[in-house]
């Protein structure tokens, strides 16, 4: 099993404190935005265009993020207190940031790009959509330094150990919150398990599947909007499935927001795949 620790941090001036979550979301927001121009160049894109397209993509996955987050996650915290809506900085769904992000797209070409023509838009799309799984994984990795993802107890070996007073203690405060203690076992049993670590999961299938296929999918030119549904069609049924093993989220007929909408997304990437022949005409040579 995993061992647990608490999240690295630091403190700055002004008794600010700096975690390991923030330092790696900015990293993943950099090493992407890197990434999705240096693309553009290789594939003979303006840089330009990607990186007002970028501005874009970020901001509106940063707001959507927030807002679906609370708005599907804690409605009743909305209707009590609805200024934290404007708290963006605060509960951000992954999910969220994906849906904000292709919002950001829309926006952007309905806005600034309009004279973009379709093959070019979908050329950008792809470049970015490249790029993302190399900081998806990044953010992942600081979520599971975080553990801000937890899940329920388990025996599986990738799971993070509960044999510390500290671990026990942090995953019997999630499982009080979901009103759900005595489901957990007396603390000594309890620390002979472990935890799913839920953004430890999304990690390790990011940096070990989603992101050694796509470099070996790239070895070929492959039509506009490969890799964006390649990306969907990979991550969303693990995410799906994900999402049984947590522990407090808001749930509708058995299912959590996030599920539905995956499901939604994977169907709609599905068809459009089909559609467009993208998996179906092979790819096209160098």
């Amino acid at each position: 099993m995993v061992p647990y620790f608490p999240q690295p941090a630091i403190q700055l001036f002004g008794g600010i404190t700096f975690h390991a979550f923030e330092a790696l979301i900015a990293l993943a927001v950099i090493v992407g935005w890197m990434m999705a121009v240096a693309r553009c160049r290789k594939t003979a894109l303006d840089p330009a265009v990607c990186n007002d397209l970028l501005i874009y993509v970020v901001l509106s996955g940063f707001v959507v993020a927030h807002l679906y987050s609370v708005l599907a996650y804690y409605p009743g915290e909305v209707r009590q207190h609805p200024l934290i809506l404007l708290k963006f900085w605060e509960n951000i769904s992954s999910f969220g940031g994906i849906v904000g992000g292709v919002i950001g797209l829309w926006i952007y070409f309905r806005v600034k790009g309009r004279r973009i023509a379709a093959t070019d838009r979908w050329r950008y799309l792809d470049a970015i959509s490249y790029a993302f799984p190399f900081a998806w994984a990044i953010g992942r990795l600081g979520c599971a330094l975080a553990h801000d993802h937890p899940g329920t107890v388990t025996t599986f070996p990738l799971g993070v150990s509960l044999a510390t007073h500290e671990a026990r203690t942090y995953i019997r405060y999630f499982y009080g919150a979901a009103d759900r203690l005595s489901e957990l076992p007396e603390m000594e049993q309890l620390g002979e398990l472990a935890f799913n670590d839920l953004g430890w999961y999304e990690f390790l299938y990011t940096a070990l599947v989603i992101m050694p296929l796509f470099l070996v999918l790239d070895r070929k030119t492959r039509q506009p909007g490969f890799f964006l549904i390649a990306f969907l069609l990979l991550y969303v049924p693990a995410r799906f499935l994900l999402d049984f093993l947590r522990l407090a989220d808001a749930r509708y007929a058995g299912l959590t927001p996030a599920q539905y909408a995956g499901a939604a997304v994977f169907l709609a990437s599905a068809c459009f795949a089909l559609r467009r022949g993208i998996f179906l005409k092979g790819s096209l040579q160098h």
